[in-house]
C-alpha cells in the first residue's frame, strides 16, 4: 500500500513483510505484537481481536491489531491451526538505547510443520514435517521427515505417490517441504488432503550440521534430508545441536499398511468420530509418559516382520507378564519421568526454564529405582533395556546443585538460582537484602525525626525509592533536606540525598543480580546441552520400557496370550476375538470365533446375514495380524500363524468426491492396489466386492476376483458375500472353502448366533435386518410380497432352464441360458456365472440376434479369464451388454 511510506517504522515493517509474504508477520513495538494491512483485516477476524488504523491521513489509514507479548503463543497457535505461517519480528536492542529506529528482525518463522511444545495437540502425538524431491535418473523420490520437538530424523526411497501418500498420510504431517521436481499435479494432491506445500529449492547446510547425513549412503536420500535441514535452519534460527543422526528406513522393512487399511481397521483414528476412542490404539495405550504413547504409536503404524524382532519383543514381554509386583514398581516409576525427548529439545533451542530443569531432575531420579526393579528381574528380555538406563547423574547434579526446588516461570528476573552457588550473585543478594533492611530503618528514623507517624518508604519502576507524606503533614517535612519527586492526589513523594545514594546501590544490586543469574542459568543450560545424546538414548530405553509394560498390562487385563510364528502357510487361531469391540460389549457377552487357514486353503468365502459379525470377523484377524507383529499378545485362546508382509483390505462403502470418484470406482482402485501388489505372504479382506453394480456386472466382478486371487496371488483371503451362487466355487477351486455366520429365526424374529461356521447359507435376511432397524411395516410387508414373487419366479426359471437342458445335449450350436440366480454347466463342464436373459424374451429373438448371441458365447470360451484384471472384465461385459441389448 502508498501509505506504508509515509512514515520510517512501516517502511521498516514493509521491508521485513516483503521478505515473509505467506506468513503473518507479528512486529514488536513495545508490550505488543501488532498486525498490519491485510494481515491485520485476516487476523482480526481468525483471533478475534478488535481492528483498528494507524494513519497521518484520513484518505490512507492502515488496518492494524495487536497482541500483548505475553500472550503471544496462543494467538500464534490459532493461526497455525488454521494452516498459516507466522513469523516473530522481535525488536533487536533496548529501545531505550537505540538511536533512532529500534532494529527489528525476524527470529522464528512457525509453521504447522516447525512447531514445538506449543500448541500440540496431544503430548503422546508427534508433529512431523516432511520433505520430498525426485531423482531423474533413478526415477526415484527422496523422502524425509523430522518432529523439531524430539529431534526425529529420518529418510527412505519411495517409488511412486501412493508410496508418498502412504507416508504422509501414517506421519499424520501437516507441511512437506519441496523443490521445483516435484509436478504441480502432485501437489495439488498434497493440497487437497491437508497438507501445506512449502517450496526450498536452494541447499546450504552449515558445516556443524553436516554430521547429521554422514550415515546414509544414497545420494538422493542425503539430497532431500539437506533440503529439509535447510528449510527448518532457514525458518527456526536457533540451535539445533538435538537432531538425531539422519537414519535411512525402508518401508518394506515393516507390514505395509497402505492408509485405506489403516483407516478401515481403526488403528488411530475411529471412522465415525475421527477420535482416538473406539480404536486399536484407544485399546492398547496403558502407557506413562509421553514418549512411550508416542512409541506404541509408532509401533501400531509400522509393526515388525522380522521373526527374531517380533520374538524379542514378545519375550520381554512375557518376563514383564509373569512378575506383577515388579511391574506394579515400574509403572508407579514411570508417571514420574517427564517428557525427556521434548526436554532435550527445549535445552538445545535455548527454551528451557527452571521448572523444566526440575522436571527433568525429577525424571532423572527415577532412573536409578527403575534400574534397581529391574535388575530383581534378573532380565533376559529386558536386558538391552536394562543396560541402556544410563542415569545421567552428572544433569541431575548440577541441577540439584543450582536450581530452586519451585523455580518462576520467567528466566530474566531473577530468582531461579540457589543461594551458596555463585558467591557473586550471594553478594548482590545480601546488598539487596540489607538495602531493605536500611530502608525499614530509615522508615523508622525519619518518622521519628519529623513527627510524621505516617511517613513511609516505597518504591515503583518509574520514581524508584521515595518518601512519601500525606498533605496534611506537609507541614512537617523538613525543608532543604527533602526534595520533591512527585505530586499525589492526596500525598506528596520526596527524597533525600542519602535515599538517593542507597537506592542507587540497590538497584545496581538487583539489575547485577538478574544480569549475573541469568548469565549462571545460561551456563547450566549449556553444559547439559553436552549430555543431549545420552539423554535421547535414555528416553529410546524408557519408551521402549514403556510400550512393553503397557503390552504386558493389557494381556493381563483381557486375557491375551502369546501367538507362535511358524515358517510355514498355515494360520490357526483358536477362538480369536476383536479387541476393540470385545472391551465395548465385555469380556462375557463376546462371541470368539476360530479362524483355520491349513497350507492349502487360501480363501474362506464367508456368507451371512448382514450384521451378523462378518466384517468384525474379518477386521479381528487383521487386528490379530498386527498385534503379533507389534510384538504383543493376542486376543485369542491360542494362535498360530506366519509372518505377513502387507495387509489389504476393502472394507466399507465410501466415495471420493473430490477426485470425481464414486463409491463403486474407489472399490475398483482398492481392490485393483491389492491385486497388483499383494504376493503370497499377504493378507487380504474383501467385504462384498461388487455390489456398487448391477447384480450380474458385480457378481461377474466378485468371481473373477476370487479366481484371480486363487490362481494367481495365493494370499491369504477373507472375502464376504451375499452372492450367494459363489459358494459354489468350493466346487471348482481347490484352495477356496466355504463358511458362514449363523443365524436362525424365531417367532418370526432374526438372532445372530455371531458363530462362524463350515459351509455356506443361501439366505441374506435383508428383509429381517431392515425390520431391526425399525423400517415401517406397510414397506416391510411389501418387500416380503415382493420377495417370494421373485423366489417363485426364480424357481420355474430354473425348472424350465432344466427341461431346456436335457433337450439341447445333441445341439450343435449353444444356447443362452437364463440362470439369474445359480450357476450353470458350460460345456467344458466348468462352472460359470449366467451372463445372459434367457426364457420366454429368447423364442422372440431374431436370428441375426441369435447369431451375436452365439459369437459372444463363442468369445466367452475363447477368454482367458485368469489373464485379465478386474477392469478388463469389466470392460469385456460392458461391450457384452451393449452387443445384446
Amino acid at each position: 500500500m502508498a501509505n506504508t511510506k509515509t512514515t520510517p517504522m512501516m517502511k521498516q515493517y514493509q521491508k521485513i513483510k516483503d521478505q515473509y509474504p505467506d506468513a503473518f508477520l507479528f512486529y514488536r513495538i513495545g508490550d505488543f505484537y501488532e498486525l498490519f494491512n491485510d494481515d491485520a483485516v485476516k487476523g482480526a477476524q481468525l483471533l478475534e481481536l478488535t481492528l483498528t488504523s494507524r494513519s497521518h491521513s484520513a484518505k490512507h489509514p492502515i488496518p492494524m491489531c495487536g497482541v500483548p507479548h505475553r500472550a503471544i503463543k496462543n494467538y500464534i497457535d490459532i493461526i497455525i491451526d488454521h494452516g498459516y505461517k507466522a513469523a516473530i519480528c522481535e525488536q533487536m536492542e533496548d529501545p531505550r538505547l537505540a538511536k533512532g529506529m529500534v532494529k527489528r528482525g525476524v527470529i522464528q518463522l512457525i509453521t504447522p510443520g516447525t512447531r514445538t511444545e506449543s500448541g500440540i495437540e496431544n503430548a503422546k502425538s508427534n508433529n512431523y514435517i516432511t520433505a520430498l524431491n525426485y531423482n531423474h535418473k533413478n526415477d526415484r523420490y527422496g523422502f524425509a521427515y523430522a518432529d523439531l520437538s524430539t529431534g526425529e530424523l529420518k529418510t527412505s526411497l519411495l517409488n511412486n505417490y501412493n508410496d508418498i501418500l502412504n507416508e504422509i498420510v501414517s506421519l499424520q504431517s501437516k507441511e512437506i517441504v519441496i523443490n521445483d521436481s516435484i509436478p504441480d499435479s502432485m501437489i495439488q494432491k498434497f493440497k487437497q488432503i491437508g497438507v501445506m506445500v512449502s517450496h526450498q529449492n536452494d541447499i546450504n547446510i552449515q558445516s556443524e550440521m553436516s554430521y547429521l547425513t554422514q550415515d546414509l549412503k544414497s545420494s538422493t536420500e542425503k539430497a532431500v534430508v539437506n533440503r529439509l535441514l535447510t528449510y527448518i535452519i532457514d525458518t527456526q534460527k536457533r540451535s539445533l545441536s538435538h537432531l538425531k543422526r539422519a537414519v535411512a528406513y525402508e518401508p518394506t522393512h515393516f507390514l505395509k499398511l497402505d492408509h485405506n487399511s489403516r483407516y478401515n481397521l481403526e488403528l488411530i483414528n475411529n471412522i465415525r468420530t475421527g477420535k482416538k476412542a473406539g480404536t486399536l490404539l484407544w485399546l492398547l495405550d496403558k502407557t506413562k509418559t509421553a514418549m512411550g504413547g508416542r512409541k506404541l504409536k509408532n509401533w501400531l503404524e509400522r509393526p515388525l516382520i522380522n521373526k527374531n524382532q517380533i520374538k524379542a519383543r514378545q519375550n520381554a514381554v512375557g518376563e514383564l507378564l509373569d512378575h506383577y509386583y515388579e511391574r506394579s514398581q515400574i509403572q508407579d516409576y514411570l508417571v514420574k519421568v517427564y517428557d525427556l525427548e521434548r526436554l532435550a529439545g527445549k535445552v538445545s533451542f535455548g527454551s528451557v526454564n527452571g521448572r523444566d530443569l526440575i522436571q527433568l531432575k525429577s525424571s532423572l531420579n527415577q532412573i536409578p529405582k527403575i534400574r534397581y526393579v529391574l535388575n530383581q528381574l534378573q532380565p533376559k528380555a529386558l536386558g538391552s533395556i536394562y543396560k541402556s538406563l544410563d542415569p545421567v547423574s552428572e544433569v541431575s547434579d548440577l541441577i540439584q546443585q543450582s536450581i530452586i526446588e519451585e523455580p518462576p516461570i520467567s528466566i530474566t528476573d531473577g530468582g531461579v538460582i540457589k543461594d551458596g552457588y555463585n558467591k557473586q550473585l550471594d553478594q548482590y543478594r545480601d546488598a539487596m537484602k540489607n538495602g531493605k533492611h536500611w530502608m525499614a530503618n530509615l522508615e523508622t528514623k525519619e518518622r521519628k525525626a519529623t513527627g510524621i507517624n505516617n511517613l513511609k518508604i516505597g518504591y515503583n519502576h518509574v520514581f524508584g525509592y521515595y518518601i512519601q507524606v500525606t498533605k496534611v503533614n506537609l507541614n512537617k517535612v523538613p525543608r532543604g533536606r527533602y526534595q520533591r519527586k512527585q505530586t499525589l492526589t492526596n500525598a506528596e513523594r520526596f527524597s533525600t540525598p542519602e535515599l538517593k545514594e542507597k537506592e542507587a546501590l540497590i538497584v545496581e544490586a538487583q539489575e547485577k543480580s538478574k544480569t549475573l543469574e541469568y548469565e549462571i542459568f545460561t551456563k547450566i543450560r549449556n553444559q547439559i546441552k553436552t549430555q543431549i545424546q545420552r539423554l535421547q538414548k535414555l528416553a529410546d530405553a524408557i519408551s521402549s520400557l514403556d510400550v512393553i509394560q503397557s503390552f504386558a498390562n493389557i494381556s493381563e487385563e483381557y486375557h491375551f496370550n502369546k501367538p507362535t510364528l511358524t515358517n510355514k502357510h498355515d494360520l490357526k487361531i483358536v477362538d480369536g476375538r476383536h479387541p476393540v469391540v470385545e472391551k465395548v460389549l465385555g469380556y462375557q457377552k463376546y462371541v470368539p470365533n476360530d479362524v483355520i487357514m491349513p497350507e492349502n486353503n487360501d480363501i474362506l468365502l464367508i456368507t451371512g446375514p448382514n450384521m451378523s459379525g462378518k466384517s468384525t470377523y474379518m477386521r479381528q484377524l487383521a487386528l490379530i495380524v498386527i498385534l503379533t507383529q507389534m510384538g504383543c499378545f493376542v486376543p485369542a485362546k491360542s494362535a498360530q500363524m506366519p509372518i505377513f508382509d502387507q495387509i489389504f483390505t476393502r472394507i466399507g462403502a465410501a466415495d471420493n468426491l473430490i477426485a470425481g470418484q464414486s463409491t463403486f470406482m474407489v472399490e475398483m482402485q482398492e481392490s485393483n492396489d491389492a491385486l497388483q501388489n499383494a504376493t503370497p505372504n499377504s493378507l487380504i479382506l474383501f467385504d462384498e466386492i461388487g455390489r456398487g453394480t448391477a447384480t450380474y456386472d458385480g457378481m461377474a466382478l466378485a468371481q473373477a476376483i476370487i479366481e484371480y486371487v486363487h490362481n494367481k496371488i495365493h494370499a491369504k483371503t477373507l472375502f464376504s458375500t451375499h452372492y450367494h451362487e459363489l459358494t459354489s466355487l468350493q466346487d471348482k477351486l481347490p484352495r477356496l472353502k466355504n463358511v458362514h455366520v449363523g443365524a436362525t429365526e424365531k417367532n418370526g424374529k432374526l438372532v445372530f448366533l455371531h458363530k462362524v461356521e463350515p459351509g455356506s447359507v443361501d439366505k441374506s435376511y435383508g428383509i429381517h435386518v431392515a425390520k431391526l432397524a425399525g423400517l415401517p411395516d406397510s414397506l416391510l410387508k411389501r418387500a416380503d410380497q415382493i420377495l417370494k414373487h421373485l423366489e417363485v419366479k426364480g424357481k420355474n426359471e430354473a425348472n424350465n432352464r432344466q427341461g431346456q437342458r436335457s433337450s439341447e445335449k445333441s445341439d450343435a450350436k449353444p444356447r443362452v441360458k437364463n440362470l439369474p440366480e445359480s450357476n450353470r454347466q458350460s460345456e467344458s463342464g466348468e462352472q460359470q456365472l449366467a451372463l445372459f436373459p434367457d426364457g420366454n424374451k429368447q423364442k422372440s429373438i431374431s436370428k441375426s440376434n441369435q447369431n451375436q448371441n452365439n459369437k459372444i458365447i463363442n468369445d466367452i470360451k475363447k477368454l482367458d479369464l485368469m489373464s485379465k484384471t478386474p477392469l478388463d472384465v469389466i470392460n469385456i461385459v460392458y461391450k457384452w451388454q451393449r452387443q445384446i441389448k
